[in-house]
């Protein structure tokens, strides 16, 4: 009889477990999962190689090429060809800054751990751009764009405060994740989400959801749990929480065939949230970043 209790324990506990799916491996055919096509826009292309470990790809569109002012959309994970799209389709003079360092947000962290790192990465653009293009100018605003592991670089960026007086707007796309504690310990199972993780994100949607705000945010997320550190729906469910924020319920389109299932928004902070717990949804985040640029330069 005791053995029989303790197998059932065991098998009790086991079943409580959760599984790593990250994203989850089933096939999914629902949505469209539209994907953008690699081709080469009109503008100005030039590398930087001297500031991070791979090389910083630059591109002006024709339409912004001897503009004394200019934004950069500054996009952190993913081929460049995306950025590219993304400042191409948007009504104003930008430049796309495609930063593609690897897998795990680690990578991205410590390349601007040191808060030197991101001025420096500015300054150099400029000059290259002054340089190919031949003209005086200045760049007039920021944009940091992450994609999954990209949001690794922004938290370090912002977290200095010279990098985040620097910034004017963040996009968060199906990336902002923190640690559990205990480590691997998820909510269901009585962990806790590593505040500090997410400090920094905080302020900025605190700061974001002021009337007279000067920056501006988005997350976007979809449903995938990762299993092992706290998924993008998790972490900005704490957000909303910390600023006292409740997500509206929606069943409408998205962007490529993506479909929106919440919202939340106060003044210029603002949250998507999306149907789907596989690779190809989180992917439609990347692939939708000109849709979701607009949408945060609207806020």
């Amino acid at each position: 009889m005791i053995a029989w209790s303790l197998m059932v324990t065991v098998s009790v506990q086991e079943t409580r477990k959760p599984v790593p799916q990250n994203p989850s491996p089933m096939t999914e055919s629902n949505r469209l999962h539209g994907r953008l096509r690699q081709e080469s826009l009109p503008g100005t292309r030039l590398k930087i190689d001297s500031i991070l470990r791979a090389p910083v790809e630059v591109f002006v569109p024709r339409r912004s090429e001897g503009r004394a002012k200019i934004g950069l959309l500054i996009h952190f994970h993913g081929a460049a060809f995306i950025a590219e799209h993304a400042v191409s389709g948007l009504k104003r003079n930008m430049a796309a800054v495609s930063i593609h360092l690897g897998a795990g947000s680690r990578v991205y962290s410590d390349a601007f751990r040191d808060a030197s790192t991101f001025p420096q990465l500015l300054n150099a653009v400029e000059k290259a751009l002054q340089q190919r293009l031949a003209a005086k100018l200045v760049i007039r605003s920021v944009i940091l764009s992450g994609f999954s592991a990209g949001y690794g670089a922004i938290r370090a960026i912002i977290s200095d405060p010279a990098g985040y007086a620097r910034v004017d707007s963040v996009l968060l796309l199906d990336g902002l994740h923190a640690a559990y504690v205990p480590e691997g310990r998820v909510l269901a199972e009585g962990g806790q989400i590593d505040q500090q993780d997410l400090n920094a994100f905080v302020k900025l949607a605190q700061d974001c959801s002021r009337k007279d705000s000067r920056k501006k945010f988005l997350i976007t997320h979809s449903e995938i749990f990762p299993g092992t550190f706290v998924s993008t729906t998790e972490a900005t469910d704490y957000i909303l929480a910390t600023l006292g924020l409740k997500r509206r319920p929606i069943l409408a389109w998205g962007p490529n065939g993506m479909q929106l299932l919440s919202s939340a928004r106060r003044n210029h902070f603002m949250v998507l949230g999306f149907a789907g717990n596989t690779a190809p949804d989180h992917v439609d985040h990347l692939h939708g970043l000109g849709y979701f640029a607009r949408k945060l330069l609207k806020l």
